[in-house]
């Protein structure tokens, strides 16, 4: 049961934020151009931030403030300051502090501000008890779809812990919405299925596309001449690719990227960007979706909501996934040297 006073409640409010940014960042994309977007405007928690970042900060904070009138919040996103955090309303003190929300307004910037693919507001909502809490005591989430230009539907998911997953799509155009009906695959194979590892930017992909070639062919054996045994989609959305496994596109996906800072050491690289924790501030609704959330050792995700964690994570569509592709996984990442045995 949750400890969110009011969840229901609540959750309708951060439904209500999400459809303002929402529609706020679609008028932006219809009214500037790509190069106007897509201009590099600062850095802030290790991650650059583009000219279409910079849309959501303001309506952000107040709406945020509005809501913490009745939810006391500490809220946590990027452009807050050195710390990622502002107390909201003004003035208010820890102790008074209700709720902990993590907030990621464009989750998926890199594509939507090249029109390439859809962005996700994501919201996750926790009890604040004295302490800085974890994905693993969020019991209210929300991720909102946010189109492209071109696209007149788009989805939106909310999950209360416990209640399972809420689901609707949205026209556009007429502004009618109907209810969806989220299914994670119940594949017991990821043969001739979409999968794979997160391998976004260049450092070291060679690894990673070695370590999921490693996997398939562990369970898939060497394949047949002129066809192909499983497929993958490299979204540039983490709460995109939650989404993917949810609505039962995807049996698998894997994020390692902290695992690869001692082969980037090793290459003189600098460590690359990763995911971080509002990254993931909806993976409760992939949950109570019955998908498998884990850490690449098969835990709990344990991570702190701030903006400065990294977190590798791996997600399975169901059970017979997980145990099909966990102990390959396993394999894989002790014989490149990425997790000790």
């Amino acid at each position: 049961m949750t400890a969110l006073r009011e969840a229901d409640e609540l959750c309708r409010r951060v439904l209500g934020i999400h459809q303002a940014i929402c529609e706020e960042v679609v008028a932006a994309c219809e009214a500037s151009s790509t190069d106007d977007l897509a201009r590099v405007v600062g850095d802030d928690a290790g991650d650059t931030l583009f000219a279409i970042d910079r849309v959501t900060e303001a309506s952000l904070l107040a709406h945020f403030s509005d809501l913490s009138r009745k939810w006391p919040c500490l809220l946590v996103a990027e452009g807050l300051g050195k710390d990622g955090t502002a107390l909201l309303p003004t003035g208010t003190e820890i102790d008074d502090v209700e709720i902990v929300a993590i907030v990621d307004p464009i989750d998926g910037t890199r594509g939507l501000m090249y029109q390439k693919r859809p962005a996700w507001i994501l919201t996750g909502v926790a009890p604040f008890r004295g302490r800085r809490p974890t994905l693993q005591d969020v019991e209210l989430a929300v991720q909102t779809e946010i189109p492209l230009v071109k696209q007149h539907l788009y989805d939106r998911l909310w999950a209360v812990a416990g209640k399972g997953v809420q689901a609707e799509r949205t026209d556009r155009l007429s502004g009618e919405r109907r209810r969806l009906s989220p299914q994670p695959s119940r594949a017991s194979t990821i043969a001739q299925g979409f999968g794979g590892l997160s391998r976004f930017f260049p450092g070291a992909r060679a690894t990673l596309a070695a370590i999921d070639d490693d996997i398939v062919d562990g369970l898939l054996g060497p394949g047949v001449e002129g066809r192909a045994q499983a497929f993958e989609d490299q979204y540039i959305s983490t709460g995109g690719q939650l989404y993917e496994l949810v609505m039962g596109h995807d049996r698998w996906i894997a994020d390692l990227r902290p695992l690869l800072a001692r082969v980037l050491q090793a290459r003189g690289r600098p460590p690359g960007i990763c995911c971080h924790p509002y990254d993931l501030s909806t993976e409760l609704i992939a949950r109570e979706a019955g998908v498998i959330v884990t850490d690449p050792r098969g835990e709990p995700l344990g991570a702190p909501l701030d903006v400065f964690s990294d977190v590798a994570w791996v997600g399975y569509a169901n059970p017979a996934i997980r145990d099909q592709v966990h102990p390959a996984l396993q394999h894989a990442l002790q014989s490149h040297g990425l997790l000790a045995g």
